[in-house]
């Protein structure tokens, strides 16, 4: 066994009150933007375990990612818990055989994940903690230390994004728990045979009470689509249609999302983590996006 594979049967028997050699075939299964996972064999069952990755803990509140766990539980939507820790973020999962990720390229892949997406939004689940969306912007720049922004037209861009705070709020929205992080990785595809499929979402570290619609510009912006597609996603949420006042309170918040992103891309950075593209993209959504409801209200429609 490799020394680094050791370390973590280690810390995963450590974890398990097990023997280091019960822990076996361990893999790296990704290094995500937030956590590393690592797959391994207990008593002739897989697992993943989650480790939180550098800077972790002043992102993420594990005591309020495990109460949105146990308003989950039961309903066959996140991932099967086996170990939760809130102190440290350890988690370990039942790992789930012949699954993959949403394409998010593939209309077929993106029109289920809104159809589960919405299904999951109107089951109307409460917990006690919000996400709020500009607060957490304030948040992941408080931890620049009062270093300046990457970006040189930052304040000015900042500026914008919360001119569209009136807009949002002056529209209706049914507050519920909402996923905050509903990406394309984020949901999993599994083949449970005889034509069977199911979809789950995973990693629920960001979710909380929040307008659901947040979660459509989540997706959007993190598979970096084009006005084109954030439409088209907007329109597989909506299958009944989306108004117009509607699909700009999306808009904002994409712009805002993408300032958040940003914001959270920067801490990162300073910890040596890059994320190139992606966090150039998700500034971008923050301009972009402002803009464009610079037009809508021309419109004046």
């Amino acid at each position: 066994m490799r020394k680094e594979d050791s370390r973590i049967a280690e810390l995963i028997a450590e974890t398990l009150k097990a023997q280091a050699d019960e822990i076996k075939e361990i893999a790296v299964l990704k290094k995500g933007m937030t956590n590393r996972s690592f797959l391994f064999t207990y008593h002739g069952i897989q697992y993943i375990m989650r480790i939180p990755g550098e800077g972790t803990g002043q992102l993420i509140n594990r005591r309020q990612e495990y109460e949105v766990y146990e308003a989950i539980k039961g309903l066959g939507i996140g991932d099967d818990i086996f170990y939760f820790n809130y102190e440290n973020g350890y988690k370990i999962t039942e790992y789930m055989q012949n699954a993959r990720t949403c394409n998010p390229n593939r209309a077929e892949d993106v029109q289920k994940c809104m159809k589960c997406l919405r299904r999951f939004h109107e089951t109307g689940l409460e917990v006690k903690h919000v996400f709020d969306l500009y607060k957490q912007i304030e948040f992941y720049e408080e931890l620049w230390k009062g270093e300046p922004s990457f970006y040189c037209d930052y304040k000015e861009t900042k500026e914008n994004v919360y001119l569209l705070k009136s807009y949002i709020e002056a529209q209706p929205r049914n507050w519920t728990l909402t996923h905050i992080d509903a990406v394309p990785d984020n949901f999993l595809f599994v083949d449970r045979g005889q034509e069977k499929e199911e979809i789950r979402l995973l990693d629920w570290e960001y979710a909380g009470m929040q307008d659901p619609h947040v979660d459509i510009a989540m997706f959007a912006i993190y598979a970096m689509y084009d006005r084109k597609q954030a439409d088209d996603l907007i329109d597989a949420y909506f299958q009944e249609g989306c108004s117009c006042s509607e699909r700009r309170k999306i808009y904002c918040y994409i712009a805002v999302c993408g300032l958040l992103w940003s914001n959270w891309c920067e801490y990162k950075r300073r910890l040596g983590v890059e994320f190139g593209e992606y966090s150039r993209r998700q500034y971008e959504y923050a301009k972009e996006y402002y803009q464009i409801m610079q037009q809508e209200f021309e419109k004046g429609v």
